[in-house]
């Protein structure tokens, strides 16, 4: 079930059926969680958290995102004319509710997926493989889990990206080829077979990370993947 970011204020403002509306939300979400599954349902968490953060602190935003009610037509002007909803005390009272109590709810959610998190962070390391070169926005990472037969070798790249005055890095994976593990078949080895192979990069930065727990790889082992490179690489240019 996916959750709109303006959900507590759509249909009709009643506490009891945004209640539903979220609960109902948050026991998919913990269902995957259960499966240790993360993402994106972590971080669709926490986005309509901090939406009901920023509603709640700055109720000016229901100038563009609260429902309005149809008064009527001006067929002349071809205006739609709108009572707006905003001066019912009963209904900012009923908001204020619903606001509460999502935010309560899930934080308690997040908490959760956070813990998880935390747990699978603990036990992963990353190590840079052989001698890394000053450039490594772009190179290869190569991922293996407990008890796996294969090392999976990927691409990557690092991207600066600006939104709201605010500037962050993101992590593109690209797959590889899958190597089969064994006592001869090392990082190294696996690294001088993708430069030979791939013939783009002649002293790519490549890094193994390795967790001694098995998890879902889409929805988990990546998104940690991605944020523990840009982590390493961060710390290393500063």
């Amino acid at each position: 079930m996916e959750l709109s970011s303006t959900w507590f204020t759509e249909g009709q403002v009643d506490f009891e059926l945004q209640q539903y509306r979220l609960l109902h939300y948050l026991k998919e979400v913990q269902q995957h969680f259960d499966q240790i599954k993360l993402y994106p349902y972590l971080s669709d968490l926490v986005f309509h958290y901090n939406n009901l953060l920023e509603f709640r602190k700055n109720k000016r935003l229901l100038e563009d995102q609260f429902p309005k009610l149809l008064e009527g037509l001006n067929i002349k002007k071809l205006e739609l004319l709108y009572e707006k909803m905003l001066e019912d005390d009963q209904v900012m009272q009923e908001l204020e509710h619903i606001t509460e109590y999502g935010l309560k709810k899930m934080k308690t959610a997040i908490d959760s997926g956070a813990g998880i998190y935390e747990f699978i962070e603990s036990k992963t390391r990353i190590e840079p493989v052989g001698i890394l070169p000053l450039y490594k926005n772009e190179g290869y990472v190569l991922l293996h889990q407990s008890n796996a037969s294969s090392i999976d070798a990927y691409a990557y790249t690092v991207s600066l990206f600006e939104q709201k005055n605010a500037r962050f890095k993101g992590v593109r994976l690209q797959f590889i080829e899958s190597f089969r593990r064994s006592l001869i078949q090392t990082y190294e080895q696996i690294k001088l077979h993708i430069v030979r192979k791939i013939q783009q990069l002649p002293n790519p930065a490549v890094f193994s990370i390795t967790t001694s727990l098995t998890v879902p790889v889409e929805e988990t082992f990546l998104p940690i993947t991605k944020r523990l490179l840009i982590r390493h690489i961060s710390s290393q240019e500063s």
